[in-house]
């Protein structure tokens, strides 16, 4: 069974100088389950080398490694799955080339992307973005939490969020439907992501809870 709970969107520049895999397993070890590895500027060589160091580090604590767009790079080290947006390599591609039991999730940045990822076996969709957040600024505008709940009656798939979530609204996020939260600076630069990890994944899953014990 997936655990989408706690979704670490890495971010070598969160890190704020500190080392990377160290930042990782720091998370990790706080409740991480889940880690995509986002590299928007390496060659595909140092992609590729920095994906199977994590993931030989990941899999001693059982932790997912998705790669972010790059279906060779996930092929290339035997990640467990990939996340592609609206731009990347379309999901039927994708799901051809990566084969039956990985996992493929895919951003929603409007309603349509919601409607059309209906027809489509996804292991995850991606509300993206909540809230606005300097990470990501070539997106559509904001779904906020009326949004997230629209998404949450339209599609049958479990739901990530991200984009400015924080252990101040991480609560009101799983309230109103996600299955996940996503974060990058919120674990990559606080000052122990380990503790930052610990409290996120804390707030979450009382969240779970939440419904059953105000029933």
């Amino acid at each position: 069974m997936l655990n989408l709970e706690l979704y670490l969107v890495t971010d070598e520049a969160a890190c704020l100088g500190r080392d990377f895999f160290w930042v990782v397993e720091e998370a990790v070890k706080g409740g991480v389950t889940m880690v995509q590895l986002r590299e928007k500027s390496l060659s595909t060589r140092a992609f590729i080398d920095r994906a199977k160091r994590l993931k030989n580090l990941l899999e001693s604590y059982n932790v997912p490694l998705i790669i972010n767009d790059r279906v060779d790079v996930a092929l290339a080290v035997d990640a467990d799955g990939v996340h592609i947006g609206q731009n990347d390599m379309p999901f039927q591609t994708a799901h051809r080339l990566l084969g039956e039991g990985k996992i493929i999730g895919l951003s929603a940045e409007k309603q349509s992307d919601v409607l059309e990822a209906e027809h489509w076996n996804l292991s995850y969709l991606a509300v993206s973005p909540l809230f606005a957040t300097p990470t990501k600024t070539d997106t559509e505008q904001p779904w906020d939490l009326e949004g997230l709940q629209w998404v949450r009656q339209q599609s049958r798939h479990p739901l990530v969020v991200i984009g400015g979530l924080h252990t101040g609204n991480a609560h009101e996020a799983v309230l109103n439907g996600a299955n996940g939260i996503a974060v990058v600076s919120a674990i990559c630069s606080a000052p122990s992501p380990r503790e930052a990890a610990r409290e996120l994944k804390a707030i979450i899953q009382e969240s779970i809870l939440w419904p059953a014990k105000s029933s």
